[in-house]
């Protein structure tokens, strides 16, 4: 008892205590960096993606000026009056205007056709940066003459050179430049929107302004002398407000693209962490079978006076040194990854992307990685405290009573509030994180609990009349030291990752495929006068087209909801109506019926104005919630200048997903009739052929009609969706190597734990092919069991995406998951097989020297 006291009170010798950590390691080290190695690629994922998003928030920071091109940019999508031109006309020392709107291209060397964003022109736009040409001198030469610089994607397209003509509207203009790169547009931008940039002073004779032409106007400022922009937007912020305009200055042009990469970056981290938690997983599951090595060792360290609490420290010791080399080996990883982000990012960020080693990130990525490590390991390193002397003679450690540890629940607790507190910093939102941080959960508990049924099912099945392969085989499943429950969570977690991206992305792409498909609307003409819409629609039927639809739009805005308008917003901060309701200009249609794309969800369908009463409106269920309108609210719209009292009749949701001409608020026949309007015709091309001659005879006929090609905007999607997709399958490969990684390690420990029951095997006569048969038969049942929970967790992962989060309609192909399923199940059988090597092709007695 004398002894033991003075036991109890001995100082912790904490040199003592790293001599023993490192001595006890030399023969286990190579294990030891196998069980860490499972986090290196998820650091490195994380270190990578830091690094980028502090040399991107660089970039911004350096390239804000070129981003905007101007100190001051002021927009609106309608012309300014008299007293709001004087005051534009007050501001900056250099201006330059731009009008910008969608219209067709034509080709005539080719006869191509092709909807564009022309952009109008005047001045010495842009002031930092250039518009990016080839050749170099054609970005400013252009505004000398009728001249044009067209986008290098439309120049590709249509086989046009340099010299070459494009008409737009009435008017034909000489390509003099290809467009390379407009100030603030990406790659992405311009595929789907391609530019082409003509001198303003030929804007009317084009012919395109015309009665609901959608255009934007734009004003530009560059400031000699140095002016206060805070002050300036302060005071012309009221009088641009009222007049439906917008300012954006370099400050606000860097805060919004820094927010909106914020977002991106936001988003990889957690693909990164994900596969951080993939890693995790191994590690705990190595170290518990690690430490249930140790047992013995631990135990006689015990009988010769060592505490509990330094058995601990003496792994924990191991744990973080090992983890602090697994987290610098990541960060070193990551550090080279970041060269390869900029070129997979270039084609959605608008400006130049440069790599510099980020010391914030390498420290950021070595701390997390220690960290998670601690945590993840603690989970079996507290059971070292429960080993007692004893021990050096029992057969086994006894696990009773370790799942009643309050150390163990207070390990849980600290894990779970880690990822969410680590989640909530990537997306800013707790509900977000606690989302993100239950779907892991239930994620985890699912595939645990398979494994756990597993388990039982296979000892409850198994029985004498079974061969004796098969019986050793499944029997593994089960039997002490067994991988079963790592494996099915590691393998069923990254499937699950994987399949889900799969999923999606043909959801999406096939929603937009179905929306072409059959004799629904895939071509859309806008910008139809009244005076031309029976004779557009005449030339449709000539092409042998048929005319599916063809709407009225009048253009509007609202002007008061229940008396209150966008100036007693600025006075009364309690009204509840967001001031862009105010500020919108919406296009609006009338018609006395729903059509099949709407349904009623709230009032009643009016589908007749009564004379001399307020019009029934019938208004989209978002803009409802938006506006905080309910049945029977008073709204008066203008009319471009005249006055029409309404209110809410009813409240419709929108299936916006379909194509065809959609509406926030729809008004009833006998009301808009003689308002100023265009038309909207929709129609059924069923070939390229067919829809490239139809294209050219509206624009030779109708120069200012503009065309929506659905087959073009599907090939455009798709571009964009594969892009998009490899961004994200780049970054799930790490998820993928790191499951592979904790695969080979667990396999790896799975083979040292069985090795004496293979040379016991070996021994009595098993020939090779018995022991690769029974190996052959476990990870087979493994791998194929862990990749078809993952990929059911998938289906419905994916369902609850597509229904809640796109709401659109689940379908998906099963291909990709029957073809995943085959891959991880052969690939789980043949690192079985290749990591028991060493047991087939060796003599027993050599095997038991090596490992003794």
């Amino acid at each position: 008892m004398e002894n033991g006291s003075v036991n109890y009170k001995r100082k912790i010798n904490y040199r003592w205590l790293f001599n023993m950590a490192w001595r006890d390691s030399r023969k286990n080290r190579s294990r030891l960096f196998l069980f860490i190695s499972a986090i290196v690629f998820g650091i490195a994922a994380l270190v990578a993606i830091y690094s980028f998003k502090y040399n991107v928030q660089n970039d911004i920071n350096g390239q804000a000026a070129t981003l905007i091109g101007a100190d001051l940019a002021i927009s609106g999508n309608k012309p300014a009056d008299a007293p709001l031109k004087r005051m534009l006309d007050s501001l900056g020392d250099k201006r330059s205007q731009e009008r910008s709107f969608a219209s067709m291209a034509y080709f005539p060397k080719s006869k191509g056709t092709r909807l564009v964003q022309v952009r109008a022109l005047q001045g010495d736009f842009p002031y930092y940066g250039t518009i990016e040409t080839t050749p170099i001198q054609a970005g400013t030469t252009f505004k000398k003459g009728q001249m044009a610089l067209v986008d290098k994607t439309l120049m590709l397209q249509f086989n046009a050179r340099v010299g070459d003509s494009i008409k737009i509207g009435n008017s034909l203009f000489l390509i003099t430049g290809i467009l390379n790169r407009a100030p603030g547009q990406s790659g992405v931008v311009a595929g789907i929107a391609p530019v082409v940039y003509i001198p303003m002073q030929y804007l009317q004779q084009t012919g395109l302004l015309k009665i609901g032409s959608r255009v934007n106007y734009s004003f530009y400022y560059k400031f000699t002398r140095p002016v206060n922009m805070d002050r300036l937007t302060k005071k012309i912020d009221p009088v641009l407000d009222k007049a439906g305009m917008r300012y954006d200055t370099i400050e606000s042009r860097k805060e919004n693209t820094g927010r909106n990469f914020g977002d991106l970056s936001k988003f990889l981290s957690l693909v990164g962490f994900v596969a951080l938690l993939l890693g995790c997983v191994g590690v705990a599951s190595a170290v518990h079978i690690y430490v249930r090595e140790k047992i013995a060792s631990i135990a006689i360290m015990r009988c010769l006076g060592v505490k509990a609490s330094e058995a601990f420290l003496i792994y924990l010791i191991q744990i973080v040194g090992i983890g602090l080399i697994g987290s610098v080996t990541g960060a070193i990883l990551g550090t080279a990854i970041q060269h390869l982000l900029p070129l997979i990012f270039k084609d959605f960020l608008p400006f130049t992307i440069s790599v510099q080693i980020s010391w914030m990130a390498i420290g950021q990525g070595i701390l997390l990685g220690v960290i998670i490590s601690i945590l993840f390991a603690l989970l079996p390193l507290i059971s070292v405290r429960n080993i007692s002397p004893l021990n050096t003679l029992r057969l086994s450690f006894d696990d009773a009573g370790i799942s009643r540890d309050p150390l163990r629940w207070l390990v849980y607790a600290l894990i779970v509030l880690f990822v969410t507190g680590f989640t909530f910093l990537q997306l800013d939102s707790w509900l977000g994180s606690l989302f993100f941080t239950l779907g892991i959960l239930i994620a985890f508990m699912i595939l645990a609990g398979v494994a756990w049924l597993l388990m039982r099912i296979m000892k409850l099945l198994i029985n004498g009349s079974w061969s004796y392969l098969w019986r050793q085989g499944f029997a593994n499943l089960y039997r002490p030291n067994n991988q079963t429950l790592i494996l099915i969570v590691s393998i069923g977690l990254s499937t699950m990752f994987i399949c889900i991206l799969f999923f999606i992305q043909n959801i999406l792409i096939g929603q937009v495929q179905l929306s072409s498909s059959g004799n629904q609307s895939n071509m859309i003409l806008f910008d139809i006068q009244n005076s031309q819409k029976d004779a557009v629609a005449d030339l449709t039927r000539k092409q042998g087209l048929p005319v599916l639809q063809q709407v009225p739009i009048v253009t509007l805005r609202i002007e008061q909801i229940n008396g209150k308008t966008a100036t007693d917003l600025q006075k009364d901060t309690t009204i509840k109506i967001p001031h862009g309701v105010f500020a919108y200009e919406y296009r609006v249609t009338f018609r006395d019926s729903l059509s099949s794309s709407e349904k009623l969800t709230n009032g009643t369908w009016i589908g007749k104005a009564t004379p001399d009463k307020d019009v029934p409106v019938s208004v989209e269920e978002n803009l409802a919630k938006r506006a905080n309108l309910k049945i029977g609210d008073k709204m008066v719209f203008n009319v471009q200048g005249v006055q029409v009292p309404g209110y809410v009749s009813s409240i419709r949701k929108v299936n916006w997903g379909k194509v065809q001409t959609n509406f926030q608020i729809v008004f009833p026949t006998g009301v808009l009739e003689d308002a100023p309007q265009f038309q909207v015709l929709l129609t059924h091309v069923p070939s390229n052929k067919a829809s490239a001659a139809f294209q050219r005879a509206i624009v030779r006929n109708f120069p200012n009609v503009s065309i929506i090609d659905l087959a073009l905007i599907l090939s455009v999607v798709d571009e964009l969706l594969s892009k998009i997709s490899y961004v994200i399958r780049f970054m799930s490969a790490f998820s993928i190597i790191t499951g592979v990684v904790v695969l080979v390690a667990s396999v790896r420990i799975s083979k040292y734990q069985r090795i004496q029951e293979s040379v016991l095997l070996r021994t009595l006569g098993a020939s090779r092919k018995q022991i690769f048969t029974i190996t052959a038969l476990e990870y087979l049942f493994l791998g194929s069991l862990s990749a078809l929970t993952g990929i059911l967790i998938a289906f419905g992962g994916s369902w609850l995406l597509a229904k809640y989060s796109f709401e659109i309609p689940y379908t998906v192909s099963y291909l990709p998951a029957v073809i995943l399923f085959f891959v991880i199940s052969i690939l789980t059988v043949i690192i079985g097989l290749l990591n028991s090597r060493d047991v087939l092709d060796k003599p027993p007695l050599e095997i038991l020297r090596t490992n003794a």
